[in-house]
């Protein structure tokens, strides 16, 4: 099995420069979002026109063809049309025309992490993410004589679905036991007899705000933690309450110089742009982009009970509240008319510290789960690598 360039067998070429936006065409476009782990999926997918469509500089796509993901954080990921997807549009992204190699087996052995090992050196290079399709045309791939290639292959096709399909069983079972955690956060908050009180009568509403980026001075030794949309991802899943570190700060001169402002260590946030919805606290003074709402309790009201009432009410804030078909926003006016159930502070008390008894244990069955998932996609990608580099002796294998 030899490596050899991958321009030797396939052309390199462009998508689109500027894919068109929807339109009320049924042409798909298939684009970076679309792409993931060697199949198209069509989360997200827009179509066009056909007549808004450059064919001249990008024809439609022909099944076998592989589209690799061109920038971003997932530059080098790469998919396969298949038959279902043949007659898209490409995006942006960069197309693989196979000329002399099966190309079910070329694609996947771009999948190998001996080439993602290439696209990352290649793409590195680059101030953001990128690669362009000389780069990629370079790329050194494992070629074994044809009915090996279709061996490979074919044994990846049904080893890799059989890994995808107990992954897709163990993610339903994460949403049996997030559907399973909400029902306990809900009903814990959802006691008739408590009055529902409007929350600006309890807590002190604010937000953020981002300091001019067209003053350096003011971005120049940032030391204030600064909560942002990219500490969204550690609010996920509600298994965490309290946010002790952020992925971004700001310096004091450029909070003293903009509408931010230090909120005090037990401020509650949430996220109300973009991913909408998701809460914690902040575990000691913090800051916030714009795209947060605060709220610092008063004396009538513990942050730890606020934050169960907010995740509690998420389906509703995103069903009655947000606004906007592509990106979600929830707009201060509404955020300052919410009412949550206000029980004595003693309730409170007792009812954050028995819906935590009730959570850890599906918080860990969840962890368990999402570990598992892990591990049975590092096997498929150690996998394919192998079989894509004749480590593996895929007829024993398959025997």
């Amino acid at each position: 099995m030899s490596l050899t360039p991958l321009k030797r067998v396939a052309r390199v070429s462009y998508g689109l420069a500027q894919p068109p936006l929807q339109t009320d065409g049924g042409i798909p476009i298939i684009r970076a979002t679309n792409i993931f782990r060697g199949r198209i999926v069509s989360d997200g997918l827009i179509s066009a026109s056909i007549n808004d469509l450059p064919l001249d500089r990008a024809p439609l796509l022909s099944a076998g063809e592989i589209l690799v993901v061109r920038s971003g954080a997932y530059t080098g990921d790469s998919a396969i049309i298949t038959d279902v997807w043949a007659g898209s549009a490409p995006g942006y992204d960069l197309r693989v025309t196979p000329t002399r190699a099966d190309p079910r087996y070329l694609a996947w052995a771009l999948l190998g992490d001996h080439v993602k090992q290439q696209v990352d050196l290649a793409k590195s290079r680059a101030a953001q993410p990128h690669l362009n399709a000389e780069e990629l045309a370079e790329v050194l791939v494992y070629l074994p004589e044809a009915a090996l290639q279709s061996e490979v292959a074919n044994f990846l096709d049904i080893e890799t679905t059989r890994i995808d399909t107990l992954i897709e069983k163990k993610q339903e079972v994460i949403e049996l036991l997030e559907g399973r955690r909400v029902a306990v956060t809900v009903d814990a908050v959802g006691n008739p007899e408590w009055a529902r009180v409007k929350l600006t009568l309890l807590a002190r509403l604010g937000s953020g705000h981002t300091p001019s980026r067209e003053r350096s001075d003011w971005w120049d030794n940032p030391t204030i933690p600064w909560v942002t949309t990219a500490d969204i991802a550690q609010m996920r899943g509600d298994r965490l309450e309290f946010i002790e570190k952020s992925k971004l700060s700001i310096s004091k001169l450029g909070l003293a110089n903009s509408a931010a402002e230090l909120h005090p260590a037990g401020t509650v946030v949430l996220s109300r742009t973009a991913s909408v919805g998701f809460s914690a606290i902040v575990a000691r003074p913090m800051a916030t982009s714009q795209d947060f709402a605060t709220w610092t309790c008063g004396l009538k009201l513990r942050p730890r009970f606020l934050l169960l009432c907010l995740r509690a009410m998420r389906s509703e804030l995103l069903g009655r509240l947000a606004m906007g078909s592509t990106h979600k926003t929830i707009y201060m006016p509404d955020i300052e008319g919410i009412r949550i159930p206000l029980p004595l502070l003693e309730e409170q008390d007792r009812v954050v510290r028995e819906v935590w008894v009730r959570l850890r244990p599906i918080d860990a069955a969840i962890t368990a789960v999402e570990r598992q998932i892990d591990l049975l996609r590092e096997h498929r990608q150690a996998l394919i690598t192998a079989a894509v580099t004749g480590q593996l002796n895929v007829s024993k294998a398959a025997a």
